[in-house]
C-alpha cells in the first residue's frame, strides 16, 4: 500500500533531528580531530605553470605540517574565466568546512567592486588565511625617455607597452599622466623587451620581475622607477611614489586605492565562507608558521620566488575595504578605465 504524506511525517520527525545532530557534530569537531587523516584540496584558479600555480603548490607542499592533525594537502587546478570559475565554486559549491583552500586572481575584490558580470561571490565573506606575497606593479621608463619621474609623465606623452593591463589609463584619468597605451604584447617579458629595444619609452611590470630577471637594469641604472601601482610604498622602494598619493581628492584616492589593492592581495590563500571560527583560526596560525618554516624558506631561496607574508586577519580587512564601493564611486572607477 502506498504511503501518504501523513505516513512519512513520523519518519521525518525522527530523521531530521538526527541529520542536524550529525552535521552539528562534524562542525563542532576540534581542528586536530577534523583534519586528522583528511585530504585538504588546494584549488588553483589557473592552469599549471604560472605564478598562481607555483604559489598554490608551494603552500600545498608545506602548510599541512602546521595544520592540527597534519592533513594531506593536494593541489587541484580549476582554470577558467580569469579564475572566476574557481572563486564562484569556492563561494557556492565547496563544502564550508575548511577542507578546501584556494588561490585566485589578485583582482578578486576589484572585479567585485566594479560589478564584473562573471563574479558570483562576495570576497569579504571568504575566510582569508594569509598572503604569501604582495605583487607590486611598477611603471618604469628607459634612460632615454623624457619621463624620468611621475611629474615628467604629466608633462610629456609617454608611449607605454602593456600586456593586458590598463592601469596606466587609471593614472591618466585620475592623476593627469599622459601614458599612451601600446597594447598587444603577449607578456610582461615581451613588453620589457620592447622598452629595451626603444620601441616604447616605458613599460608596466612587477618589482619582483625586475629584481629576479632584470638586475642589470638596477645595477647599471638604465631605468627610471616612475610609480608603484600599489596603495603604499614597498619597503624596497621608499623613494618611488605610490599611486594613491597621486590622487587630489578623497574620492580619487579611494578609487586609486581600489586599483592598488590588487598589489596588496597578491598571491593570497583563502577558504570558503562559513568555516567554524576555531578551524579558520587554526588555518591562519598554520599559515604563519609555514612562512617561517626552514623547509619553505629554503625552497623560496632556491626558486627565487618572493615571500612577503601577511596574516589572515589583516588581509580580511583589506579585502573587505576593497570589495565594496558606493554606486557613484563605482561608476567613476569604471570610467577611469576608459581611453579618453
Amino acid at each position: 500500500m502506498a504511503r501518504t504524506g501523513k505516513n512519512w511525517l513520523p519518519i521525518l520527525c525522527v530523521a531530521m533531528p538526527a541529520l542536524f545532530s550529525h552535521q552539528h557534530a562534524a562542525r563542532a569537531q576540534s581542528p586536530d580531530v577534523f583534519y586528522k587523516g583528511r585530504t585538504v584540496t588546494m584549488l588553483i584558479g589557473y592552469g599549471p605553470g604560472g605564478s598562481y600555480d607555483l604559489y598554490g603548490r608551494l603552500v600545498a607542499r608545506h602548510i599541512g605540517r602546521h595544520i592540527p592533525g597534519e592533513p594531506n594537502v593536494v593541489p587541484q587546478n580549476r582554470p577558467g574565466a580569469n579564475s572566476y570559475v574557481a572563486a564562484n565554486y569556492m563561494y557556492s559549491v565547496a563544502p564550508r568546512d575548511g577542507a578546501t583552500l584556494g588561490i585566485v586572481t589578485q583582482q578578486v575584490a576589484l572585479d567585485e567592486s566594479l560589478g564584473t558580470a562573471a563574479v558570483q561571490y562576495k570576497s569579504a565573506e571568504f575566510g582569508w588565511i594569509g598572503r604569501v606575497t604582495s605583487n607590486i606593479g611598477l611603471i618604469v621608463s628607459g634612460s632615454s625617455s623624457k619621463a624620468k619621474t611621475i611629474e615628467d609623465a604629466k608633462k610629456f606623452d609617454v608611449p607605454i607597452a602593456v600586456a593586458g593591463d590598463n592601469t596606466p589609463l587609471v593614472l591618466n584619468n585620475l592623476a593627469g599622466t599622459r601614458f599612451r597605451i601600446i597594447a598587444g604584447y603577449p607578456s610582461s617579458n615581451a613588453s620589457m623587451l620592447a622598452m629595451e629595444r626603444g620601441e616604447v619609452d616605458s613599460t608596466f611590470t612587477s618589482w619582483n620581475s625586475i629584481k629576479t630577471t632584470k638586475q642589470d637594469w638596477l645595477r647599471d641604472k638604465t631605468i627610471n622607477l616612475i610609480v608603484q601601482l600599489a596603495p603604499y610604498r614597498h619597503a624596497d622602494l621608499p623613494n618611488v611614489p605610490d599611486m594613491v598619493s597621486l590622487g587630489e581628492t578623497p574620492e580619487q584616492k579611494q578609487i586609486l586605492a581600489l586599483y592598488g589593492s590588487v598589489a596588496t592581495i597578491g598571491r593570497s590563500i583563502f577558504t570558503t565562507p562559513g568555516v567554524p571560527p576555531e578551524r579558520l583560526k587554526s588555518l591562519r596560525e598554520a599559515f604563519m608558521l609555514m612562512t617561517r618554516d626552514p623547509a619553505l624558506l629554503a625552497e623560496i631561496e632556491q626558486t627565487k620566488l618572493e615571500l612577503d607574508p601577511m596574516p589572515g586577519e589583516e588581509l580580511q580587512r583589506i579585502v573587505a575595504n576593497a570589495s565594496f564601493l558606493p554606486p557613484d564611486l563605482r561608476e567613476q572607477a569604471r570610467q577611469a578605465l576608459n581611453n579618453k
